[in-house]
């Protein structure tokens, strides 16, 4: 709930409205994982709020941390016992946070963990919440920066993603600015629609990788139904409307689509559009056929890329070691190589 419905409901329970203040600052500030930290609440108070509103929080199955950048990963367990993965990272301006929104995910991307044992189900604004807050908890530390990136497609849980940053942004709570976050879709249009409606200063980031339908449709099953001419006209109209940079991420896979061919296909596409684009070593999985391509093969392509008046950057890859890298996220304990 935000602060209003909180109030709301408690004036319901005839209780004066600074113990909704109290409750959402335990929540959202202080990071309270139980109505039994909430010391300024009455005892009995705290054991009606508790049958009536049970935490469910984010239960930490495993944690795994990168021997080459410190990265770390955490297998979360939800109350149905399901299972998350969460990325923290730690950059120069602060930490950095990777969450999930969904449990699995249903677009089938061939190159990505995630999907490979489809959706189980949409994740809830305060399982997404409660990401953020058992890291910070575990790490004692604040998180400035979050990317929805983790397991699932934002767009595809688009009611819930759309509270989630609602209560993200409050200024009552953990009060991150819409330029810290970044939400990533595969290119599900509609819902770049939906988004653009709400004028939110947060960062686009859009799964395109590869610069035709034949190519893309071949790794992204989604392009079947919204193929590269759609996506690319709701990006330039989402840039238009908004003013914010879309940024395209790029996988580049080995004699798939990282010839110079295919990087002046994608800068004639992308020509006019506000965006930048990040090309990502492409991180293998144990399942998919697809490698990475190589140290010359990124350059040359940025090369291109950047000769054509379009900005462009080679993402570095962090946590690999622990597959906690773009597209190696799953829903089940791995064998653990760090800790």
């Amino acid at each position: 709930m935000i602060l209003r419905e909180l109030q709301d409901e408690l004036d319901k329970m005839k209780l004066p409205q600074f113990r909704s203040n109290q409750i959402y600052s335990w929540f959202h500030q202080k990071g309270a994982q139980s109505y039994d930290e909430m010391s300024d609440l009455p005892k009995h108070l705290r054991g009606i709020l508790n049958d009536l509103y049970p935490v469910f929080n984010c239960n930490i199955v495993n944690k795994q941390i990168s021997k080459i950048d410190s990265t770390v990963k955490y297998l979360f367990c939800l109350h149905d016992g399901e299972l998350i993965e969460t990325v923290l990272m730690h950059y120069k301006y602060g930490y950095s946070i990777c969450i999930s929104c969904q449990v699995g995910c249903r677009m089938g991307c061939k190159f990505c963990a995630t999907g490979l044992n489809g959706k189980k189900r949409n994740l809830t604004p305060s399982e997404m919440l409660g990401q953020i807050y058992a890291v910070q908890h575990d790490m004692n530390i604040q998180i400035s920066h979050i990317v929805l990136m983790g397991m699932g497609e934002p767009l595809d849980n688009y009611k819930n993603v759309k509270r989630f940053l609602r209560l993200v942004n409050d200024i009552n709570g953990l009060n991150i600015g819409m330029r810290n976050i970044s939400l990533s879709t595969c290119g599900i249009v509609p819902g770049i629609y939906l988004l653009m409606g709400e004028k939110l200063q947060l960062t686009l980031s859009v799964s395109i990788h590869a610069p035709n339908d034949l190519i893309r449709s071949d790794l992204m099953p989604v392009n079947n139904k919204y193929n590269i001419e759609s996506l690319l006209n709701s990006c330039n109209k989402y840039a238009e409307i908004t003013s914010r940079r879309i940024s395209f991420e790029y996988a580049m896979m080995k004699d798939i689509n990282d010839s110079d061919k295919c990087a002046i296909e994608l800068a004639n596409r992308l020509k006019g559009i506000l965006c930048h684009v990040n090309l990502i070593p492409s991180n293998e999985v144990v399942e998919c056929k697809y490698q990475r391509s190589s140290a010359e093969r990124l350059e040359s392509f940025k090369k291109i890329i950047s000769e054509n008046g379009i900005n462009v950057t080679i993402r570095r890859s962090l946590g690999a070691d622990i597959d906690a890298s773009c597209g190696q996220l799953r829903n089940r304990l791995q064998p653990v190589n760090s800790y």
